[in-house]
């Protein structure tokens, strides 16, 4: 083993062998974790921010088509489109990824999903390829085998039936006198439904429906012999359809005075939320319906707010290496926040470089009241979008982020930068929910009624608190100074005691699963010197160390959302580094767990100082949309190496 260093008496004695190894250990560290800042400070903009690629699965290329089917109508028989070249570069994109079995997944590794297959096949079919290829024939039967169109959920049924290729007896009707009924209805939906919900019943309630070209049908994705009914949540298929026939009625007997006014309504609400922002809640699915619902209210083409309409959606895509993608968002605030922070907490960046990421975060709080205020109209507006533009739906976690951020990265007006924080910070404590954690963008957002809706299948009705967010924002905040003893700490520290999992874990709601939830609410237990909270943080890294895979990272399925528990797979970067993270605020950062975790990092870092990840690891809306944030594989790896280290 070789000889012994001398020390002082009474002291032990650690074999010169083991201290060099460990020491070469911590090179190794130290070393992987400067190549990862110099790699992640490449990558920081002229103007100061950082902005990944923001993938998901192939529903927005297929959505894309139709919206052009929507805004083109076909003449005659066949169908030429003015974008007809972006309309095939999307049958390319979506044929590159069908599944080996003909349908196509949710998620890489996942197996083929019903509504995407018929929304993939629906747009290839538009797009001019023939029913009788191998790769639709492979789709047919995959669509077959998942139970046909009478499976898909509400929103693609909406989508079909407004080319008359689903029957509207089995769609649900959203009708626009939601946007007038007593109570603020909208407020209490969460904010990217909405969104989407508003422009929708306008589409729907406008009765300006749109044709398929001459002899396009889908029959041929119905399940022979199988019956059509409402799109129903699990023992709740009487009360879908009973509430659908009532509003169905409605839509064709109601007063249309009402329904003169409750459009008007819907168009004053919808063209109010675009200002300061880049598109109607500056997201995919809200920004198409907005499109779709100023063309049903007779925009011409060339109207101003049609045209920039377009425009803002056309910004989605990314045409680049060959690739072609539409974005679901953009994320450069987010990027931003964490690229910054994980840098101020590897101790590189130099003043220069997070001054500029602090002056343009600081360029982009928040300054209007938004939807949010409807609940706390006395609150002084602040915080921050997940984009570059999106001022009525700032983002309580992006707000943490920034504020996180601003520990390290000084602006060149310390003045100013500190009005920001003590803005920020306030409104962060505003938004604070009754139970005592926070939610994405509102606050006490649980009408559990709402989830009740026949068209509330999307499985994202509410925005309620969750401990990812919870914890986050709890680091955040004591970070900047509030003390351990304030209300709002020990009540958040209480909310995450009281909804951590049997198993020792947290839900993790806004990434990947409970390796997410987990570390942050950690995170934030640490952070809050709770004393109450130390048996829960030591379950909590239990559970990190006992979900470790063999190679010594940390890998979890989008699957742990349908299971309801964890669902172990293929280790990945910023999976690891959650983990890593959480062991570290845990006080276990010297494990040989974490140890394992470290060396399983810097085993898989490229020349570059980065890595590679293909699976995804963001959440959009459980069970139905999930994110591969580009980012993340760089500057999370980054901040776990300088936890450890």
């Amino acid at each position: 083993m070789g000889g012994f260093e001398i020390v002082q008496p009474g002291r032990r004695r650690i074999p010169v062998d083991i201290k060099a190894e460990a020491w070469a250990w911590m090179d190794r560290v130290e070393s992987g974790k400067l190549r990862a800042a110099d790699s992640l400070l490449a990558k920081q903009r002229e103007q100061g921010y950082w902005i990944g690629d923001l993938t998901a699965d192939v529903s927005l290329e297929a959505d894309y088509v139709l919206l052009q089917l929507w805004l083109h109508q076909p003449d005659g028989p066949g169908w030429d489109p003015p974008e007809r070249g972006r309309i095939l570069k999307c049958a390319r994109a979506i044929l590159d990824r069908q599944l080996p079995d003909g349908g196509w997944a949710l998620y890489p590794g996942a197996g083929a999903d019903i509504n995407l297959t018929v929304k993939a096949y629906t747009a290839l079919k538009l797009a001019g390829v023939s029913p009788d290829s191998e790769p639709m024939l492979r789709a047919r039967a995959a669509a077959w085998r998942l139970g046909g169109v009478q499976e898909c959920n509400s929103y693609t049924r909406i989508n079909l039936s407004l080319f008359g290729l689903f029957p509207d007896k089995y769609v649900p009707t959203v009708p626009p006198e939601i946007v007038v009924l007593p109570g603020n209805v909208p407020s209490e939906m969460s904010s990217w439904t909405r969104a989407i919900v508003v422009p929708l019943s306008v589409v729907q309630a406008a009765g300006r429906k749109r044709r398929a070209p001459e002899g396009f049908t889908l029959d041929e994705l119905f399940l022979p012999g199988k019956k059509l009914s409402l799109a129903s949540r699990e023992g709740l298929a009487f009360l879908v359809h009973y509430v659908d026939r009532l509003v169905k009625i409605w839509d064709k007997r109601g007063f249309k005075n009402l329904r003169a006014t409750a459009l008007r309504e819907a168009e004053k609400w919808m063209l109010d939320h675009t200002r300061y922002s880049d598109g109607l809640g500056a997201i995919y699915p809200s920004m198409m319906y907005f499109i779709m619902a100023l063309d049903s209210l007779g925009y011409p083409a060339d109207h101003p707010d049609l045209a920039e309409a377009i425009r803002h959606l056309d910004n989605l895509i990314v045409e680049r290496d060959g690739k072609f993608f539409f974005q679901p968002c953009v994320s450069p605030v987010w990027d931003t926040a964490i690229a910054a922070y994980a840098l101020g907490e590897a101790g590189r960046g130099n003043a220069e470089e997070m001054r500029r990421a602090a002056d343009w975060l600081i360029s982009k709080e928040v300054r209007h009241r938004g939807d949010w205020s409807v609940k706390r109209p006395l609150l002084e507006p602040s915080g921050w979008a997940f984009e570059f533009a999106n001022e009525f739906y700032p983002d309580i976690d992006d707000t943490a982020m920034v504020l996180l951020a601003f520990c390290h990265a000084k602006a060149s007006d310390p003045a100013r930068q500190d009005r920001v924080v003590r803005r920020a910070a306030n409104w962060l404590l505003g938004m604070q929910s009754k139970d005592g954690g926070w939610a994405a963008f509102d606050v006490d957002n649980d009408w559990q009624i709402l989830n009740r809706l026949p068209f509330a299948d999307h499985n994202a009705m509410l925005d309620p608190t969750c401990p990812d967010i919870t914890g986050r924002v709890l680091e955040a905040l004591v970070r900047q100074g509030l003390g351990a003893g304030h209300d709002a700490i020990r009540n958040a520290a209480r909310y995450l005691m009281g909804c951590q999992e049997r198993d020792g874990s947290w839900y993790g709601r806004w990434g990947v699963n409970y390796v997410y939830g987990t570390f942050l609410a950690l995170r934030g237990l640490a952070a809050s010197r709770d004393v109450n909270a130390r048996p829960s943080i030591a379950k909590g890294a239990a559970w990190l160390r006992d979900t470790q895979n063999r190679d010594g990272g940390w890998g979890e399925s989008c699957a742990s959302y349908a299971k309801g528990q964890f669902v172990p797979a293929a280790s990945t970067p910023s999976q690891t580094a959650w983990a890593l993270l959480g062991l570290t605020a845990a006080g276990d950062g010297g494990s040989p767990a974490a140890r394992r975790g470290v060396d399983f990092l810097l085993s898989q870092q490229t020349g570059e100082g980065a890595w590679n990840e293909s699976l995804a690891t963001g959440t959009g809306f459980p069970n139905v949309f999930y994110l591969n944030y580009h980012l993340y594989r760089h500057y999370f790896p980054l901040m776990a190496l300088a936890a450890v280290r």
